[in-house]
């Protein structure tokens, strides 16, 4: 019976989707360096990646800002994990997901803390959800440049925080996190003030 894997890429970002993905190895048949997204390099996750859609079976769920900032990071991370197994197209006998907490559904699932260190299912679902989501900053860093999206993917470096502050926030920026809502309260500041 298939089992699994199941994580996300994108929690902490201050810009752009979650992504999640579930993965299913074939036993007989994967390729190998399947590690944790975040100990390979660019060019090693891509190379797996590009296995991994010719040899599992795998779903992709993802969670707009829109969503995030309606949600909360914590329940769109649980929307887009639900959303890559039933992308999957049949039920897993057991679904291992990152983390310390399954999603609310009815499936068999066991959390598994640091699973992408410990499980190579999940490994395999960190890889694929990590490029999907990288693949998706760099196409949004060329309707909005400046902020480093195709490099920094989202994540609050100095040039991105720079960036938000003197450019301020775009439509793919999440309002629910304290640095977007402050640019938000900088960048309005002046309208306010004129407007007096």
């Amino acid at each position: 019976m298939p089992l699994a894997g199941v994580d996300e890429a994108g929690c902490a970002p201050l810009a752009g989707p979650v992504v999640a993905a579930a993965v299913v190895l074939d036993r007989e048949r994967f390729p190998r360096g399947i590690d944790d997204s975040k100990k390979l390099d660019l060019e090693a996750r891509e190379a797996i990646y590009g296995k991994l859609v010719v040899q599992a079976r795998f779903g992709v769920g993802i969670c707009t800002v829109e969503e995030i900032d309606s949600l909360n990071i914590y329940w769109a991370r649980m929307l887009a994990m639900i959303r890559a197994v039933e992308a999957l197209g049949f039920e897993p006998a057991m679904v291992m997901v990152d983390g310390n907490r399954s999603p609310r559904w009815s499936r068999p699932s066991v959390p598994i803390v640091a699973g992408d260190a410990k499980c190579r299912s999940i490994a395999a679902a960190s890889i694929v959800a990590k490029v999907t989501r990288d693949r998706i900053m760099a196409e949004y860093a060329q309707a909005h440049p400046g902020y480093g999206w195709e490099t920094n993917r989202g994540y609050p470096t100095p040039d991105h925080r720079r960036a938000l502050r003197d450019l301020g926030p775009t439509p793919l920026h999440r309002r629910s996190f304290a640095l977007v809502r402050e640019a938000v309260a900088l960048h309005e500041m002046p309208f306010a003030l004129a407007a007096e």
